[in-house]
């Protein structure tokens, strides 16, 4: 990769060390560009006049995304952000008392909820697949959960907030298939960090954001549903872009993905996404991943040096996500130190309520999370575990 014209790119990376990308990346100035673009001609020409000029341009939107995942642009939905194209999805389907969903260790708490609101609702149950010796989905152990006919959705996350493995998807979605049951992917951590084919993983649904890995803007995501699934789900909410009134007795909802999404939105910021998958996509995801699967094992081969950590990290396949836990400092403490260095570095706090399931397995309350991305250096890698050693010993 062109890691110099990434960092040109990346005018952020001249005042900080950045490595909150599994939160927030740093946007490149082409996404800026688009962005703060379209906002000036908001303010030149009106906010619909001004969609009205670029309707080929969010058009292109849903193509970008398509090429991204290997879908058509008919099955992707661009909503306010992951976790409302998850809820879309998920609250869509007919799940009815007796129904069981199943998910990893590793789920989301934000996804978690929802199981436990539907097994208060609608008496669905909720079973976890268990781990294997890797800390990852045993795949064994999923495919007997699966005979039982009363599983109706596999949902889980490709890759965990708080770390931890880049799950068997492509395996796990071949097991859904010949078992006859959905599967719902949390894409958010993988979308612009790993190469995504929607059609080999064989993912029903999948839902990603816009300011992780891609590198796009806050506020925006996307949803993926299967052209043969769509129609037969009826979101939960509709509106006059969801559907259209026929009569004042009828209304027709939308065939496409579309149906998802309601009429306002953050045109700006569609467009940002746009064209950071635009980004992505010129730079090459394979390419992206595999220097970003470099820079992870490099810093965790550097973490080793710092006697006073414990690496989290589990899987057989590992991300850009590395996690460890600092055996004299909380990991609050561990983030505002390294914010308070000459060149500010930062990192986050995942805390156990965020992957509640998998801390709890392993006692941890807390863990500090680096996530690297391309645009990052081993010099940067260097100076974050310099600053751990001097924290060490002060």
């Amino acid at each position: 990769m062109n890691v110099e014209q990434l960092r040109i790119d990346t005018p952020g990376v001249e005042h900080l060390i950045h490595f909150n990308n599994a939160g927030a990346a740093l946007m490149p100035e082409p996404v800026v560009q688009v962005i703060t673009g379209h906002l000036q001609q908001e303010a030149r020409l009106g906010g619909y006049e001004a969609a009205a000029q670029c309707a080929a341009e969010l058009e292109n939107v849903y193509a970008a995304i398509g090429r991204l995942i290997n879908a058509r642009p008919n099955e992707i939905a661009v909503v306010e952000n992951a976790t409302r194209a998850w809820d879309m999805a998920f609250y869509s389907l007919a799940l009815k008392p007796g129904d069981a969903v199943l998910t990893s260790m590793t789920e989301y708490a934000g996804n978690y909820i929802p199981y436990l609101q539907l097994r208060q609702q609608r008496g669905i149950e909720i079973r976890i697949i268990p781990n294997d010796e890797h800390g990852q989905v045993c795949l064994a152990a999923l495919a007997t959960l699966l005979e039982d006919e009363r599983v109706a959705l596999v949902s889980l996350p490709m890759i965990a907030t708080n770390g931890g493995p880049v799950q068997p998807v492509e395996q796990i979605g071949a097991l859904a298939r010949a078992a006859g049951v959905w599967f719902l992917l949390d894409a958010c951590q993988g979308v612009g960090q790993v190469p995504i084919d929607v059609q080999k993983i064989g993912c029903h649904m999948l839902t990603a954001t816009s300011r992780k890995y891609l590198r796009g803007p806050r506020g925006m995501g996307f949803l993926y549903v299967e052209q043969s699934l769509c129609q037969r789900l009826e979101p939960v909410f509709l509106d006059l872009h969801a559907a259209s009134l026929l009569t004042a007795h009828s209304f027709k909802i939308r065939a496409d993905a579309r149906r998802f999404e309601n009429w306002e939105c953050n045109v700006a910021a569609k467009l940002g996404l746009g064209a950071a998958v635009e980004y992505a996509l010129a730079q090459g995801i394979e390419a992206m991943w595999q220097r970003i699967q470099h820079l992870a094992c490099y810093l965790r081969h550097r973490l080793t040096e710092v006697a006073a950590l414990n690496p989290q990290d589990l899987g057989r396949v590992k991300s850009g996500i590395v996690t460890f836990s600092h055996r004299h400092n909380s990991a609050p403490g561990v983030q505002q130190w390294l914010a308070a260095q000459a060149k500010r570095i930062n990192v986050s706090t995942s805390t156990a309520g965020s992957t509640l399931l998998d801390m709890q397995q392993r006692g941890l309350l807390e863990v500090s999370r680096a996530s690297v991305h391309a645009y990052n250096t081993e010099a940067e890698i260097d100076a974050l575990v310099d600053s751990l050693i001097r924290m060490s010993h002060a």
